[in-house]
């Protein structure tokens, strides 16, 4: 289905709540021993969203916003207050902060990324105006970004053994995990929303 490369605004994610879902299968032996094996290489993000919506001009931006992605059907950028940048949510953003890889003197494209310990996360919506990028140390403003997809072109391949860094600031791609919407009437110009599920998607 088509991803539709708008945000959800960020007004109405406040209030918001939301985590990290992994999928693992657990095999317990007749010894006692239990194998453990996971089908996903990287964890699925869920959100709530909603709930904090108050005023009937919000609740009339959020039902457009629905309608517009058809419900489930179209996924869209989401804002995760608690994980949206390459560095920590308090700091600033550095052309340091995530390796990317190292040049072979042949390859010129690299993939955004963000570790989170040895798990690498393909970040594959930037915000197009924070990405910042660095090779071996040294800040380049020479470079190409492809918002959609996060992959980053240097104009010349880095020689072997440079390190590709980067810092960013980058949406969640979600979609909505329902296909109806609940508005409460509580004053003339006071609603109340139950809260929408968004789930991520792979893009």
């Amino acid at each position: 289905m088509a991803f539709h490369e708008v945000r959800l605004p960020a007004r109405l994610a406040f209030g918001s709540t939301g985590g990290i879902e992994r999928r693992t299968e657990v095999v317990t032996l007749a010894s006692g021993f239990e194998r453990r094996a996971t089908p996903w290489a990287h964890g699925r993000r869920r959100y709530l969203i909603g709930a904090g919506v108050r005023s009937l001009d919000d609740v009339a931006v959020l039902v457009a916003f629905f309608e517009a992605r058809r419900g489930r059907l179209h996924g869209f950028r989401f804002r995760d207050f608690t994980d949206f940048r390459s560095c920590a949510p308090s700091a600033s953003i550095s052309p340091l902060d995530q390796r990317l890889g190292e040049g072979t003197g042949a390859v010129v494209s690299f993939q955004l990324l963000k570790l989170y310990g040895d798990v690498e996360r393909p970040i594959r919506k930037p915000v197009d105006g924070s990405v910042r990028i660095a090779v071996d140390g040294v800040e380049t403003g020479a470079f190409a970004l492809d918002p959609p997809t996060g992959v980053v072109t240097l104009p010349e391949a880095p020689p072997e053994g440079a390190v590709v860094t980067a810092g960013f600031a980058f949406d969640t791609p979600v979609r909505f995990d329902t296909d109806r919407i609940d508005v409460t009437l509580e004053g003339f110009e006071a609603g109340r929303l139950v809260a929408a599920p968004l789930i991520e998607i792979r893009v």
